[in-house]
């Protein structure tokens, strides 16, 4: 007899992202099939996928030019490496294509498996890079508090969240962090967003003086924060980051696992804020989230020395098992000719500007305390008093409120760490099923509110 899903997870199953011993009281749900922007639990109920999976599933669920993409290349070459001069010629056609998409200062990629593992390769690649000039004192990396970049000893480190590092003794000593760019939280009393701007750029300076611009090797942000809570930075935060890091000679490592692919409303974040990374990690949106890759794409600066630097070590001695996989290079080359082809990113442009206006509505509700969204991509921010911006007590829940209503309701998103709720849903998404996501959010909010005004928490 097939043992229920409670039982497996209960007896055999480690879940990430979870209280452990919390989870064996209710168990999962448990996903069995998707299509389109939906997704279906054993049971067969219904849900809309308003996060695209973990940020992950560009072009929806079942999309079948990346199943076939995937099936012709397992029959073809399922499984090679590249490693020690040998590599699937689809690994190369696909970095071709990625070179050609990606900011103009970008034009070699090296491959992974994830976010986590191309965050840790760039900054292996960094202090390679630094030790190639000699400058074995530029070590240190800042990252931002709020920013998320993995959960490796090494991307775990530059992760600015709590929850990433109790109880795994990170983050370790060579990660410095500095503000997050979170006008709403962060701001002052009557400062405004220029002054803003002025104190974190005043801040970052003063890090990078006491440190020592000699002892830093690289900075690493993600356009938007993601899972630190959709922060969308103020206007030329990122510009004036790029300009101060350059001045003192700070490589800058945009990570773009979750902007990437259209989420913004172009390809990149960083064509959306126009800046000019010195190294690119990408992933999630780079195969829809079908397949695991990822990759890391550098300028010719940094590579003419590395590559130099390896002749040197008699070798590059960096890469993994799967790096590359022909299966994973075969459906992210596939996502790239779909997004051309279906002209994914107009679409994303067209149907933004309905998003970010039901965005901005749910601003009426008497606990959003603030609403943001840029392309398709959103949160709502949760207040207890919008006037004086007081959180509600952590033990009330309020963002899981949110979470488990939203799943009753039969749409999935995803509570993230200081009551917010983020939405992100399939880029695919339609005007008729952007309005029945909305419905459903909407009605999840309002199922809240009464939660809270019968338990007399408001």
């Amino acid at each position: 007899m097939k043992m229920k899903s409670a039982e497996q997870e209960k007896k055999y199953f480690i879940n990430p992202y979870t209280n452990l011993k919390d989870i064996r009281k209710h168990g999962s749900l448990a996903i069995e099939k998707g299509n389109g922007i939906y997704v279906y639990d054993e049971n067969n109920n219904k849900y809309i996928e308003g996060l695209a999976g973990l940020w992950c599933v560009a072009l929806g669920f079942n999309n079948k030019r990346l199943i076939k993409a995937a099936n012709k290349q397992f029959n073809l070459l399922p499984n090679y490496h590249s490693f020690t001069g040998k590599v699937p010629s689809i690994t190369l056609q696909l970095s071709e294509e990625l070179v050609k998409i990606s900011p103009k200062s970008l034009t070699k990629v090296l491959y992974a498996n994830s976010g986590s593992e191309s965050n840790d390769t760039a900054i292996k690649m960094a202090w390679y890079y630094q030790n190639a000039l000699g400058r074995t004192k530029k070590k240190k990396i800042i990252s931002r508090y709020r920013g998320y970049h993995g959960v490796t000893i090494m991307s775990g480190s530059l992760t600015g969240m709590d929850y990433a590092h109790k109880g795994f003794d990170m983050p370790r000593d060579f990660v410095i962090h500095t503000d997050s760019p979170h006008f709403y939280k962060d701001g002052l009393t009557d400062e405004s967003s220029i002054e803003f701007v002025n104190r974190l750029l005043n801040n970052l300076e003063n890090l990078i003086l006491k440190e020592g611009s000699e002892n830093i090797a690289a900075m690493i942000l993600e356009p938007i924060q993601g899972a630190g809570g959709v922060i969308i930075p103020p206007e030329n935060y990122l510009d004036r980051v790029q300009k101060l890091l350059k001045k003192n000679d700070i490589l800058l490592i945009v990570d773009e696992v979750i902007c990437g692919f259209g989420r913004t409303g172009k390809m990149f974040g960083c064509d959306t804020f126009k800046i000019e990374p010195d190294m690119m990690v990408i992933a999630k949106g780079l195969s829809s989230g079908y397949v695991p890759i990822s990759a890391v794409l550098i300028n010719d600066e940094i590579y003419e020395k590395i590559s130099n630097f390896s002749s040197v070590n008699n070798v590059f001695g960096h890469g993994y098992t799967y790096s590359g996989h022909p299966v994973a290079a075969a459906v992210a080359l596939e996502t790239i000719k779909i997004f051309k082809d279906e002209h994914i990113i107009d679409h994303v442009n067209t149907i933004s500007e309905k998003f970010n206006t039901k965005m901005e509505q749910l601003s009426e509700y008497s606990i959003v305390g603030n609403a943001r969204s840029i392309g398709l991509i959103g949160a709502i921010e949760l207040v207890k008093n919008k006037n004086n911006k007081t959180y509600f007590d952590p033990k009330i829940g309020i963002g899981s409120r949110i979470v488990k209503n939203s799943q009753r309701n039969g749409l999935i998103v995803r509570a993230l760490q200081g009551d917010i709720v983020a939405l992100c849903p399939p880029l695919i998404i339609n005007s008729k099923e952007l309005d029945i996501l909305f419905k459903k959010f909407n009605k999840s909010i309002k199922d809240t509110e009464i939660e809270l005004n019968t338990e007399r928490l408001m």
